[in-house]
């Protein structure tokens, strides 16, 4: 089990292939996205990579966030995130994950903050039926109906579907591909949408639900913190492969 980087969604846009088709993709940006700190067995009781992107102001940052940053070596990070790995998937501290740790052809699960749609009735967010157009019913085309209370049991339960607040959820898209990489802008271009807005924080993660391809790198592609020789591992093996999948 590989980590994941953080990227900062751009928008959509397509590209064409060479038989002329449009696929239609959302690009992805990734900013400096470095190792932060472990989280060990022995320690923690668990093995994940704290990871951070983005460069933010010092004034914006605590006292106890700025030492831990020097511990590491890195500048202050806008947002930070954890990611579960195996023993074999750790990856040093104060190394920069490129975006070419996602290979063409191989599928990834991206998690973002759904777009905020205010207050919505019940057709809008739970797609609902609605009433008749006719027949008696007037002015209440839109509601939602009887809620089951009546005399028996004499209540609305809880969770029951009703209009309200719809939108800003942490949402998981699984089984998207990735189309194309740019390393010297830090673009990775995922097939189909994203959840999101434009500049939303997006969490990038190999698929659960796909066997990860042959020639995908293990730990990772990274650039060490000294300089800008790009680290890699040996490819994955079919038995770390079977892991990952």
């Amino acid at each position: 089990m590989r980590s994941g980087v953080i990227a900062q969604k751009v928008g959509m846009t397509r590209i064409f292939t060479d038989a002329g088709e449009h696929v239609p993709v959302t690009v992805l940006k990734v900013d400096k996205c470095q190792v932060v700190g472990h989280r060990t067995m022995e320690k923690n009781g668990y093995v994940a990579l704290q990871v951070g992107v983005g460069t933010a102001k010092v004034k914006n940052v605590s006292r106890a966030e700025r030492g831990h940053f020097a511990v590491a070596q890195v500048e202050p990070k806008r947002k930070l995130a954890e990611f579960r790995v195996s023993e074999d998937g750790v990856i040093p501290v104060g190394s920069e994950i490129t975006v070419d740790h996602f290979v063409a052809g191989q599928f990834v699960d991206v998690t973002g903050t759904t777009l905020g749609k205010g207050f919505a009735g019940g057709m809008k967010r739970w797609n609902f039926g609605g009433l008749r157009a006719t027949h008696g019913v007037s002015v209440s085309h839109r509601s939602i109906g009887g809620t089951g209370g009546r005399q028996d049991p004499g209540k609305t339960f809880k969770n029951k579907k009703m209009p309200g607040h719809l939108g800003v959820e942490r949402v998981t898209t699984q089984n998207l591909r990735v189309v194309r990489t740019d390393v010297e802008r830090g673009l990775i271009l995922v097939e189909g949408a994203v959840p999101g807005h434009a500049g939303g924080w997006i969490f990038v993660r190999d698929a659960v639900k796909r066997k990860p391809p042959a020639d995908l790198p293990m730990p990772g592609k990274f650039r060490n913190g000294a300089g800008a020789a790009v680290t890699e591992a040996a490819p994955a093996t079919e038995a770390g492969a079977e892991e990952n999948a």
